[in-house]
């Protein structure tokens, strides 16, 4: 599980930020932390362009520069009002009892980054890399050397001995890739959706593999008063609905209990399609151990079914995460979310994005958290003027 994030000069975040994911002194909602200490999740919020999304990419680019062909040599990713050409990020994960910290620091400008890898104590390195010079203790403690011949300027050198090695004889380190893996980026606006591993979680993929008993059975089971069909046909009362000639040519179909009449996938409303659309995901990170990370998780959704999915994840992950950017402010309430699982980001002009931890103003748990965030007391809330009902 992720148990800290140190960003420094990255998207929004000119200055170092952390944002720490271990739990508090708070004893209330305990189905939210997991078995090692670490929370099983955090809710991201905060006025428009302050960088809340920052946080979620500067997790999902470590996924994407290890599993996917995406190249370090770019200038998007470091703060673009800040002198400093590099950019860093600090991940610290708990696997078991284990414990791994992996340093990153490129600079796009000189093709230069810096990499560190240890286990359990900083001292305990196992792998750095400065530039196109690596040294690997994974498997050997006396250390296996690289050069320019090996390490590519573009491309992590982690990702590099993973795929040449698989870690073979580090137990920790392959469970920590498979958490990795297993973890999945979605963009609830964009409809957009980024996997790791081998399990394809995009709805229709998903359908042809599992079919529709999981969903059908949470819909039931959370009293959802509808169900879906896939199929290229489907009957109601009176008539019989083709989609398509060819069997094998399927399309989703809602049923509604209190109707039998079918409605096909592209009619049914956003929201519901947006659900339908994050439950692969949902279910695959609760299964398997995982981040899920999304942003903009409140998109179509009613407030009550946002905290029915929250409670549901906190209920059944064991050693998975829910971190998500959401402008659904109902969901800081103590409960749904406790106060140290709730971060509010604010853009401080040059100084760049902050993160506010609510749980460091100690608030009680009796008190009502939404409130006191919409008074004004944590901070990072929008300026808008406060338009006057007063008649003219």
């Amino acid at each position: 599980m992720l148990e800290k994030l140190v960003i420094r000069n990255f998207k929004t975040f000119k200055n170092e930020t952390t944002i720490d994911l271990s739990k508090t002194n708070y004893t209330i909602l305990p189905q939210n932390v997991g078995q090692n200490g670490i929370l099983k999740g955090s809710i991201i919020i905060g006025p428009n362009a302050s960088g809340k999304s920052s946080v979620l990419e500067a997790i999902k680019i470590l996924l994407d520069f290890l599993f996917k062909e995406r190249s370090l040599d770019s200038g998007l990713f470091r703060c673009l009002f800040s002198e400093d050409s590099s950019f860093s990020l600090n991940y610290h994960f708990r696997i078991g009892n284990q414990k791994i910290v992996y340093y990153v620091c490129v600079d796009p400008t000189k093709r230069h980054v810096i990499e560190k890898l240890s286990l359990n104590t900083e001292d305990n390195i196992v792998f750095e890399r400065d530039g196109t010079e690596a040294v690997s203790r994974i498997a050997d403690k006396n250390g296996i050397s690289y050069g320019a011949d090996s390490v590519d300027k573009e491309t992590l050198f982690l990702r590099t001995l993973y795929f040449n090695t698989k870690f073979a004889g580090n137990e920790t380190l392959k469970q920590w890739m498979e958490f990795l893996q297993s973890s999945v980026w979605i963009d609830a606006v964009s409809n957009s959706i980024s996997f790791y591993g081998k399990e394809n979680v995009q709805i229709g993929e998903y359908l042809k593999t599992h079919g529709t008993k999981e969903i059908n059975e949470f819909y039931s089971r959370l009293n959802f008063k509808y169900s879906i069909e896939y199929s290229n046909t489907s009957k109601d009362s009176i008539n019989l609905l083709k989609f398509s000639e060819n069997a094998d040519d399927k399309n989703i179909f809602f049923k509604r209990n209190e109707i039998e009449e079918p409605i096909p996938f592209a009619y049914e409303s956003m929201g519901n399609k947006n659900l339908l659309k994050l439950l692969p995901a949902f279910f695959h990170v609760i299964n398997t151990k995982g981040m899920l990370l999304i942003d903009e998780f409140s998109s179509g959704f009613h407030p009550l079914l946002e905290k029915t999915l929250l409670k549901y994840f906190m209920k059944n992950a064991n050693e998975s995460q829910f971190i998500f950017v959401s402008h659904s402010v109902s969901l800081v309430s103590n409960s749904v979310m406790r106060p140290d699982q709730v971060y509010a980001v604010e853009f401080e002009g040059k100084n760049g994005s902050k993160v506010i931890r609510f749980s460091d103003f100690q608030p009680r748990t009796a008190q009502n958290v939404e409130k006191m965030y919409l008074a004004g007391i944590f901070g990072a809330l929008p300026g808008y003027e406060v338009i006057s009902d007063d008649a003219e």
